[in-house]
């Protein structure tokens, strides 16, 4: 698959990955994700796979909040992490995503589960693998998805200046590897699931922490 003819990602994105889509792993991975969508009902719709590119162009990302795959369960993921569509219910990591907002910041929780106005702002709310199987979390990790992802927080890492990168949980936390920690702020903290959030996450005001970060290096702040 030819960067310039195939790939339907957001254009500034494409240049920023240009190298990976004439990578090996990359035939591979197509190939295995579009036989899957053939062969068995995957998340989220195909034509939100790239949708946390499509939302968040490469040059306006102030803020990278990374996460592991989508939701598998029908109607929930709409390729942007922890986040659903308005009218699906909140699922509980995000539910506590709030409760720690409220906290923080003191935001009225919403009503729905629906990131999209955070994404218009400028926070990248990545998963770290892109696709799913229904009913099977992990299913389409190690076929390289993980690898294009990659790419994509070392480039914004090493293209960039001052961003926030959040990582909730050891998953993410992993990924600090790849984060020039001199140029951006690292906030790291336990995943908001209900199994680990009491265990860190809730208290870690990291909402407030990127909008202080945000300011003092001139950026508008995020309206969470």
């Amino acid at each position: 698959m030819s960067a310039d003819t195939d790939v339907r990602i957001e254009p500034t994105w494409k240049r920023a990955l240009s190298a990976e889509f004439e990578q090996p792993y990359w035939n591979e991975l197509t190939g295995f994700v579009r036989t899957a969508y053939q062969k068995r009902c995957v998340y989220p719709p195909p034509k939100l796979v790239f949708n946390a590119f499509e939302r968040c162009p490469f040059d306006v990302v102030k803020v990278v909040i990374i996460g592991q795959d989508p939701y598998h369960g029908p109607g929930q993921a709409h390729g942007l992490c922890f986040s659903v569509p308005e009218g699906v219910r909140v699922p509980p990591s995000l539910v506590n995503i709030y409760k720690e907002l409220k906290g923080d910041l003191g935001v009225d929780v919403p009503p729905h589960g629906n990131l999209e106005r955070w994404a218009a702002q400028g926070v990248l709310l990545l998963n770290a693998t892109l696709t799913v199987e229904a009913g099977k979390a992990g299913s389409h990790q190690g076929k390289g998805w993980e690898q294009f992802t990659d790419a994509a927080i070392m480039a914004l890492s090493n293209e960039r200046e001052h961003l926030v990168f959040m990582l909730w949980g050891a998953y993410a936390r992993n990924k600090k590897v790849l984060i020039d920690t001199d140029k951006h702020l690292v906030l790291e903290a336990a995943h908001p699931s209900p199994l680990s959030a009491h265990n860190g996450f809730f208290g870690c005001k990291h909402f407030s922490q990127a909008n202080v970060y945000l300011a003092k290096h001139g950026t508008a702040t995020v309206k969470w």
